[in-house]
């Protein structure tokens, strides 16, 4: 079955499309990239970025809260919305946060909490709010709340001067 005529065949066939394979990448060489590529660059315009920037010091959590503004907090509710509510005694999928700052941890009636909270504290300072917030598994391990958190201080220290104010 393979004699030498069709082993030929097939050496013939694959060098002709390596061939036209070739000759494609030249023609798309010469017709897509420039013929100055290599050349050196005709002048540089200074951006004055070469200098190092100091980056700038983190807000503390104390001081975002005392700069707090509860409008922009008003956007991030948003998040918390569809789990919590600001109207006093109506839980949710979690309880309600009307009036939580400075309220006691786990002190909401008709509401079963998952018993992780214990290890968070005895109140809920906006210390330990914006920890929560922030990351809920890592205050208070086992924890039931799904949610992934948030990264900006400002974004936290807002969002709870706005739970504050509509409390």
């Amino acid at each position: 079955m393979f004699d030498t005529m069709v082993i030929t065949k097939a050496v013939a066939a694959f060098c002709g499309a390596l061939l036209v394979f070739l000759l494609g990448n030249w023609a798309a060489m010469e017709l897509y990239v420039p013929r100055n590529a290599n050349a050196p660059q005709a002048y540089v315009i200074d951006t004055g970025t070469d200098e190092p920037v100091e980056a700038a010091a983190e807000l503390t959590f104390d001081e975002a809260y005392a700069a707090a503004d509860a409008a922009a907090g008003a956007r991030l509710w948003s998040q918390c919305r569809a789990c919590h509510s600001l109207e006093q005694g109506r839980n949710g999928v979690g309880p309600y946060l009307h009036g939580i700052v400075n309220r006691e941890i786990g002190d909401v009636d008709g509401f079963n909490y998952s018993g992780a909270l214990a290890q968070a504290g005895d109140v809920w300072t906006p210390e330990i709010m914006s920890d929560f917030i922030q990351n809920p598994s890592a205050v208070a391990p086992g924890t039931s709340m799904s949610f992934r958190g948030i990264a900006s201080v400002t974004d936290r220290a807002n969002l709870i001067a706005y739970i504050e104010s509509e409390s």
